[in-house]
Protein backbone atom coordinates (compact mmCIF):
# COMPACT_ATOMS: atom_id res chain seq x y z
CA UNK A 1 0.00 0.00 0.00
CA UNK A 2 0.94 3.68 -0.70
CA UNK A 3 0.51 7.04 0.58
CA UNK A 4 -2.09 8.54 -2.00
CA UNK A 5 -2.59 12.82 -1.71
CA UNK A 6 -5.83 13.91 -3.34
CA UNK A 7 -5.84 17.98 -3.87
CA UNK A 8 -9.27 19.48 -4.78
CA UNK A 9 -9.62 23.02 -5.76
CA UNK A 10 -12.65 25.70 -7.09
CA UNK A 11 -9.89 26.77 -9.90
CA UNK A 12 -9.69 25.09 -13.44
CA UNK A 13 -6.45 25.87 -13.52
CA UNK A 14 -4.41 23.31 -15.23
CA UNK A 15 -1.96 21.82 -12.50
CA UNK A 16 -0.02 19.68 -14.77
CA UNK A 17 2.20 23.03 -15.66
CA UNK A 18 3.68 22.39 -12.58
CA UNK A 19 4.76 18.95 -12.86
CA UNK A 20 8.53 18.26 -12.30
CA UNK A 21 10.44 15.29 -11.82
CA UNK A 22 9.57 15.14 -7.98
CA UNK A 23 5.80 16.19 -8.28
CA UNK A 24 3.20 15.60 -10.93
CA UNK A 25 -0.65 16.07 -11.15
CA UNK A 26 -2.96 14.18 -12.62
CA UNK A 27 -7.33 14.22 -12.64
CA UNK A 28 -6.71 10.18 -13.22
CA UNK A 29 -7.89 10.19 -9.28
CA UNK A 30 -6.81 6.46 -7.60
CA UNK A 31 -10.71 4.92 -6.40
CA UNK A 32 -10.00 6.31 -3.15
CA UNK A 33 -13.70 6.51 -0.52
CA UNK A 34 -11.58 9.11 1.09
CA UNK A 35 -11.74 11.40 -2.55
CA UNK A 36 -15.87 12.12 -1.26
CA UNK A 37 -14.61 14.27 1.29
CA UNK A 38 -13.08 16.50 -0.76
CA UNK A 39 -14.54 19.72 -1.41
CA UNK A 40 -13.94 21.73 -4.93
CA UNK A 41 -15.04 20.53 -7.79
CA UNK A 42 -11.53 20.04 -10.06
CA UNK A 43 -9.71 16.99 -8.10
CA UNK A 44 -6.13 15.93 -8.60
CA UNK A 45 -4.15 13.32 -7.63
CA UNK A 46 -0.59 14.54 -6.65
CA UNK A 47 2.59 11.74 -7.27
CA UNK A 48 5.56 12.20 -6.40
CA UNK A 49 8.69 10.97 -7.95
CA UNK A 50 7.76 7.58 -6.67
CA UNK A 51 4.51 7.33 -8.58
CA UNK A 52 2.37 7.20 -5.64
CA UNK A 53 2.24 9.70 -2.87
CA UNK A 54 5.02 8.43 -0.90
CA UNK A 55 7.92 10.93 -1.46
CA UNK A 56 6.71 13.60 0.26
CA UNK A 57 7.07 14.30 4.34
CA UNK A 58 3.80 12.31 6.41
CA UNK A 59 3.56 11.63 9.53
CA UNK A 60 2.11 8.82 10.82
CA UNK A 61 -1.38 8.19 12.50
CA UNK A 62 0.27 7.81 15.51
CA UNK A 63 2.64 10.64 15.76
CA UNK A 64 0.33 13.33 14.39
CA UNK A 65 0.57 15.13 17.91
CA UNK A 66 4.06 16.19 17.00
CA UNK A 67 2.31 18.42 14.37
CA UNK A 68 4.20 20.44 11.60
CA UNK A 69 7.99 21.28 12.28
CA UNK A 70 10.70 21.36 9.79
CA UNK A 71 13.33 18.56 9.29
CA UNK A 72 15.35 17.86 12.07
CA UNK A 73 18.64 15.95 12.14
CA UNK A 74 17.81 13.33 14.45
CA UNK A 75 14.62 12.53 12.05
CA UNK A 76 16.13 11.52 8.86
CA UNK A 77 14.25 12.57 5.63
CA UNK A 78 15.23 12.02 2.11
CA UNK A 79 16.03 15.68 0.52
CA UNK A 80 13.59 14.59 -2.33
CA UNK A 81 10.66 14.41 0.05
CA UNK A 82 11.50 17.49 1.52
CA UNK A 83 11.41 19.05 -2.13
CA UNK A 84 8.91 18.00 -3.26
CA UNK A 85 6.55 18.80 -0.46
CA UNK A 86 7.87 22.39 -0.70
CA UNK A 87 6.69 22.23 -4.47
CA UNK A 88 3.44 21.13 -3.51
CA UNK A 89 3.07 23.43 -0.95
CA UNK A 90 4.40 26.45 -3.64
CA UNK A 91 1.17 24.98 -5.52
CA UNK A 92 -0.91 25.56 -3.37
CA UNK A 93 0.47 28.59 -2.59
CA UNK A 94 -0.07 29.91 -5.86
CA UNK A 95 -3.72 28.84 -6.04
CA UNK A 96 -4.27 30.62 -3.13
CA UNK A 97 -2.90 33.97 -3.89
CA UNK A 98 -5.33 33.72 -7.12
CA UNK A 99 -8.57 33.73 -5.04
CA UNK A 100 -8.66 29.82 -5.26
CA UNK A 101 -9.72 27.57 -2.21
CA UNK A 102 -7.88 24.18 -1.80
CA UNK A 103 -7.84 21.26 0.20
CA UNK A 104 -6.57 17.58 0.05
CA UNK A 105 -6.55 14.77 1.43
CA UNK A 106 -3.93 12.15 2.36
CA UNK A 107 -4.49 8.44 2.62
CA UNK A 108 -3.18 4.94 2.15
CA UNK A 109 -4.11 3.10 -1.17
CA UNK A 110 -6.26 0.65 -0.28
CA UNK A 111 -9.65 -0.34 -1.44
CA UNK A 112 -12.56 0.10 1.00
CA UNK A 113 -16.31 1.47 0.47
CA UNK A 114 -15.47 3.28 3.75
CA UNK A 115 -13.08 6.89 4.02
CA UNK A 116 -10.85 6.20 6.92
CA UNK A 117 -9.84 9.91 7.79
CA UNK A 118 -9.16 10.64 11.48
CA UNK A 119 -9.92 14.24 11.07
CA UNK A 120 -9.53 17.88 9.54
CA UNK A 121 -6.52 20.13 9.74
CA UNK A 122 -6.95 23.95 9.01
CA UNK A 123 -3.74 25.24 7.56
CA UNK A 124 -2.67 28.95 7.19
CA UNK A 125 0.53 29.04 5.19
CA UNK A 126 0.72 32.57 6.43
CA UNK A 127 2.05 31.07 9.37
CA UNK A 128 3.39 27.39 8.64
CA UNK A 129 6.38 27.53 6.11
CA UNK A 130 7.11 25.41 3.17
CA UNK A 131 9.68 23.49 5.07
CA UNK A 132 7.68 23.25 7.99
CA UNK A 133 4.19 21.49 6.25
CA UNK A 134 4.06 17.61 6.13
CA UNK A 135 1.18 15.61 5.51
CA UNK A 136 -0.52 13.75 8.58
CA UNK A 137 -1.67 10.07 7.26
CA UNK A 138 -5.68 10.04 6.98
CA UNK A 139 -6.51 13.53 7.05
CA UNK A 140 -7.80 16.10 5.41
CA UNK A 141 -6.16 19.94 5.09
CA UNK A 142 -8.18 22.62 4.10
CA UNK A 143 -5.55 25.81 3.47
CA UNK A 144 -5.56 29.39 3.49
CA UNK A 145 -3.52 32.43 3.65
CA UNK A 146 -4.77 34.75 6.11
CA UNK A 147 -3.41 37.26 7.83
CA UNK A 148 -3.23 37.21 11.46
CA UNK A 149 -4.05 40.09 13.82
Amino acid sequence: MCYMVLLSTDSPEDLTKYDKPLISFSTELPALAEALQLAYPYKWFVGSRDGCSCGFRHLYIGSVELGFGEPEEWFPEEAGDIQATVCFVKVVSNLLANGASVDCIDAWGHESSEADLSGTVDVNLNIISELKFRFFENHRFVFTASNIG
